[in-house]
């Protein structure tokens, strides 16, 4: 049988949590997380980043990026010099600027690298920032149903969808398969979606 046609999010991280109390998970307005500084690789200043991304090229493509310290809420310009794939443990070994040695890179741990959020590649066709579909107002046969809150990475992507219930104190989410036959028509610039689900999916008079 012919699997449906795979819509995809691609992630990039945007924390929007206030810096007070804790700046532990913090990012600045306007900007992405893309990875983590887990751990030295190696005795000439390479690191280990765990990716908050699903666009290899930020640690494969040399050129500007931005490092925020723990505990700091201003990123500051750094080079990346270089980067690869570790196989199998979803790793990427990278060179940045001005670190090179063990010790150096030692320090770096803990850092988050970031871009600004306004330096976004390119997508292919039915491909998705999950930062735009995040908000976005789901219909169906012309009736609201409610709103995107996340995008669940799984065999096919799952929109998490807040219910509009309106009569009803508790609120209730569901997950939607974000294919082509469910989810027909994706509006980014009108922050609109319409579904088609099978019935039953959304159990909406529950």
């Amino acid at each position: 049988m012919e699997k449906p046609k795979k819509r995809q999010g691609k992630q990039e991280n945007q924390n929007k949590s206030s810096p007070l109390p804790s700046l532990e998970n913090y990012i600045p307005d306007g900007w992405l997380e893309i990875g983590t500084i887990v751990a030295a690789q190696g005795l000439d200043g390479e690191m280990r980043v765990y990716p908050d991304t699903d666009f290899p090229e930020r640690f494969e493509i040399p050129g500007a990026r931005w490092l925020l310290r723990p505990g700091t809420i201003v990123p500051e310009p750094i080079e990346l010099l270089s980067g690869r794939y570790l196989e199998g443990k979803n790793l990427y070994v990278i060179e940045l600027e001005g670190v090179e040695n063990r010790n150096q890179a030692e320090e770096m741990r803990g850092c988050k690298l970031l871009v600004t959020e306004d330096d976004r590649p390119e997508l292919g066709e039915d491909e998705y920032h999950i930062l735009d579909l995040v908000g976005l107002q789901v219909f169906m046969s012309g009736e609201f149903v409610g709103t995107v809150t996340n995008l669940i990475a799984a065999g096919n992507d799952l929109l998490e969808v807040e219910l509009d219930n309106k009569a009803k104190d508790t609120k209730k989410t569901v997950l939607i398969p974000f294919v082509k036959e469910i989810v027909p028509v994706v509006d980014i610039e009108n922050k609109r979606a319409e579904i088609t689900p099978p019935e039953g999916l959304l159990e909406l008079n529950d």
